[in-house]
C-alpha cells in the first residue's frame, strides 16, 4: 500500500520545511570533508515501522548516505538493539537526521501501540482497524504503520468506500421513505461492489438500515456493553458489526467479547506517543570516520 512515491512526497515537504536553505549549524562546524557513521538505537522496546522511510529521509538530499542492516518492517525490538547502519557525508547525514527520525518514531509508535491492541483480542477473531483520524499529509504512512502492528485498514478516504455517519442520516431522516429508502436509492447510484457501512448510535435505528437491503457493515458508534451486545442480536447474520467510539486498551478486550467483527480505534493514529528512537552518530575527517560522538 505504501508506494516510494507516497513516501518522496513527505519526505520532501518534511525536508523543506526543517532545511529550505541548509543547515546552518553543521555548515557552520563539521569540516565539509567529513565523513560520518551513526547507529539507530531503540531506548526502549517496540515494533518498528518505517524502515524504508527512514532510508529514503536520510538519502533523500544527498544519495552518498547510505542507510545498511536494517531491520524490516514489523520487527520486534528490545531497548539497546541497533535497528540500521547510516554512513555518509557527515553534513548531510545531520542535516536529515530530525526528519528521518521524526517519521520513524511516529510509524514505530503506531505499531507498537497497534501490537499491544491486538494482542488484547488475540483468539477472539476480531479486526482492530484504524480511522480517518490521521496526521493531515500522513495517512498513506499512518495506514502503513498499523498493519506492521498486526491491525488493519478501515476505508482509505473518503473517495473509496461509502459509510453514511449520523450527520448524514439526519439530512435524510425526514424524507420520505426516511433511511430505508434512502440507503436503497443510494445503493442504485453505486457500482454493484461498492461496500456501504451505515453507523447508528442508537438500536431503534439498526432495523430500518438493515430493512434496506443493500448493508455489508453496522457501525455501533458510542455504545455501552449491553448495547453492544443487543445490537450484535439484532444484527445478526444480516451484517457485519463494527463497533467505535472511545475503545481503549483498557475496554477493547471487553467490547471484543460482545461478538462485534470488528473494532475501530481512533487512537491507533490520533493521540500516538513517538516511540524513543535514536541516532548515534560519529563524525571523523574526509575518508576516515572518528569514534568521537557528536
Amino acid at each position: 500500500m505504501l508506494s516510494r512515491h507516497q513516501i518522496e512526497r513527505v519526505v520532501d515537504l518534511a525536508l523543506e520545511e526543517d532545511a529550505p536553505f541548509g543547515d546552518l549549524t553543521s555548515e557552520a562546524f563539521i569540516p565539509a570533508g567529513a565523513l560520518a557513521t551513526a547507529d539507530l538505537v531503540a531506548r526502549e522496546p517496540g515494533v518498528l515501522a518505517g524502515a524504508e522511510v527512514f532510508a529514503i529521509a536520510m538519502s533523500r538530499r544527498d544519495f552518498a548516505v547510505k542507510v545498511t542492516n536494517a531491520m524490516p518492517d514489523a520487527t520486534r525490538f528490545e531497548a539497546g538493539d541497533v535497528l540500521a547502519s547510516v554512513s555518509g557525508p557527515a553534513r548531510s547525514v545531520l542535516q536529515a537526521e530530525r526528519v528521518a527520525l521524526n517519521l520513524l518514531q511516529r510509524m514505530s509508535g503506531i505499531a507498537t501501540s497497534t501490537a499491544a491492541y491486538v494482542a488484547a483480542v488475540e483468539g477472539t477473531g476480531v479486526r482492530v482497524v484504524d480511522t480517518r483520524k490521521t496526521t493531515p499529509g500522513l495517512r498513506a504512512l499512518e495506514r502503513h504503520a498499523v498493519v506492521c502492528g498486526g491491525g488493519h485498514n478501515h476505508r482509505f478516504s473518503l473517495s473509496d468506500a461509502v459509510m453514511a455517519k449520523d450527520n448524514h442520516l439526519a439530512l435524510v431522516d425526514s424524507v420520505e421513505g426516511g433511511v430505508t429508502a434512502a440507503i436503497r436509492a443510494a445503493a442504485e447510484t453505486l457500482p454493484h461492489t461498492t461496500h456501504i457501512e451505515v453507523e447508528v448510535d442508537r438500536l431503534d435505528q439498526i432495523e430500518p438500515v438493515l430493512a434496506s437491503g443493500k448493508v455489508g457493515t453496522i457501525m455501533l458508534d458510542n455504545f455501552d456493553l449491553d448495547g453492544l451486545r443487543r445490537g450484535v442480536e439484532l444484527v445478526g447474520e444480516r451484517a457485519l458489526v463494527e463497533a467505535s467510539g472511545g475503545i481503549t486498551l483498557d475496554t477493547i478486550a471487553d467490547v471484543a467479547a460482545t461478538g462485534v467483527d470488528i473494532i475501530s480505534v481512533g487512537a491507533l493514529t490520533h493521540s500516538v506517543r513517538a516511540l524513543d528512537l535514536a541516532l548515534d552518530v560519529r563524525v571523523g575527517p574526509a575518508g576516515a570516520p572518528g569514534p568521537g560522538r557528536h
